[in-house]
């Protein structure tokens, strides 16, 4: 937009996107068209603003009229007269809690702030979607990818597929958020959001010193795992990993210090039972479901490890004389029925004879027999003398 002061005799070219406003002494007179016009300026007092149809039409003290503020809407009424005028002009007034999005052609053009805007639609098409800021949530109506161009002005909140969010507007509770994308306007109310991870989760209490009945301190390590089932309920509750912890520190030494220290290692299983089951009782309170709670280690002062592992070597050592000893006991009865057996049946004697004769066999490599005669001879000698032998004794 130009300001042009036309010479006494002046000739001005108004082309085909462009538009004239002729005033006289501050006055607007008309609006001139496509064209080439004479003026005959002999006061001085006429001037001719020419406008670019393709550019919004602004007001300015200095234009014309320095008495005039930057009040478009109050610029606007001077022309309200023509209404040849105002035909060509679209107006949009901007209240203060309102963001105006801007199409030209129906395409994005720009975000408008409160005010008065003045666009001309000769040679485009102006569109405006008005949207009430004191309602944060951005309607449906305004296009993705024209949100994606307004980052400044919008609170832009994603909630994963494991999450859900809670909405407050001013601190105000007002609705649960599924899994996606939302938009709110940046304006006179504060849009805050809680994220909470509905997913398995798991709380460690580790290195907890706690005293057995018999005055043993011992350092546990305990885990609990729960899950997110009320999140209304869950987001009352200030620092809640911080509260479950001190509720499994309470649990564990109301169980713990009821035990000696051998029952203690011997029911570690029926710790994390008696945890988890009062914990469950407590489920709505939390607002979550609690799914499992186990011991995972239990550290033993120096000194009484040492005396453990003292007492479990005799143990182990005690144990190994004693199966020792049932081993020579099995041993020495299953010889001695073997004997009285041999001792009844002369046949079963005989067969033990030739098997041990057969082992002594195996074990050497030649037999050197002396007084004359062959091997076998020799043998059934052997072995005749031991049967006249046994039948004297029997006799």
């Amino acid at each position: 937009m130009t300001m042009i002061q036309p010479q006494p005799l002046h000739k001005i070219h108004i082309a085909a996107d462009e538009r004239g406003l002729l005033f006289e002494q501050g006055s607007y007179i008309k609006t001139l068209k496509p064209g080439s016009y004479r003026f005959l300026n002999l006061s001085g007092q006429t001037t001719i603003r020419r406008c670019k149809l393709s550019e919004p039409l602004q007001f300015t003290p200095t234009d014309w009229n320095p008495t005039h503020t930057q009040d478009e809407a109050v610029h606007i009424r001077l022309y309200q007269h023509d209404a040849e005028l105002m035909r060509e002009l679209t107006v949009v007034e901007v209240s203060d809690h309102e963001y105006v999005i801007h199409l030209v052609n129906g395409k994005y053009n720009a975000l408008l702030t409160a005010g008065t805007y003045v666009y001309w639609n000769v040679l485009q098409e102006h569109q405006f979607i008005h949207a009430d800021i004191r309602q944060p949530v951005v309607g449906p109506e305004i296009s993705r990818s024209i949100l994606a161009k307004l980052h400044s002005h919008l609170y832009v909140v994603d909630i994963a597929s494991h999450e859900t969010g809670l909405l407050y507007f001013d601190n105000q509770l007002q609705q649960l958020l599924p899994p996606g994308r939302t938009f709110y306007w940046r304006g006179p109310v504060n849009v805050t959001v809680k994220k909470i991870d509905l997913r398995r989760q798991q709380l460690d209490m580790t290195g907890q010193e706690i005293l057995t009945e018999d005055k043993v301190t011992l350092r546990l390590n305990f885990v609990c795992q729960y899950k997110v089932t009320d999140p209304l309920q869950a987001a009352e509750i200030k620092n809640f990993d911080e509260q479950v912890y001190i509720q499994l520190q309470l649990l564990l030494r109301e169980y713990v210090g009821t035990l000696k220290l051998d029952d203690l290692l011997r029911m570690k299983q029926e710790i994390g039972d008696f945890v988890l089951s009062r914990l469950q009782t407590q489920s709505e309170e939390y607002g979550v479901q609690f799914l499992s709670a186990g011991l995972k280690d239990v550290i033993l002062p120096g000194d009484i490890r040492t005396i453990l592992n003292t007492v479990l070597l005799a143990e182990k050592k005690a144990q190994a004389n004693m199966i020792t000893r049932r081993e020579e006991t099995a041993s020495t009865r299953s010889l001695l029925n073997t004997a009285k057996l041999m001792d009844e049946n002369a046949t079963l004697y005989r067969l033990k004879e030739l098997e041990f004769l057969e082992k002594i066999c195996e074990k050497i490599g030649t037999i050197s027999l002396t007084g004359g005669g062959n091997l076998l001879e020799q043998m059934n000698a052997l072995m005749g003398m031991k049967e006249t032998a046994a039948a004297r004794d029997a006799g």
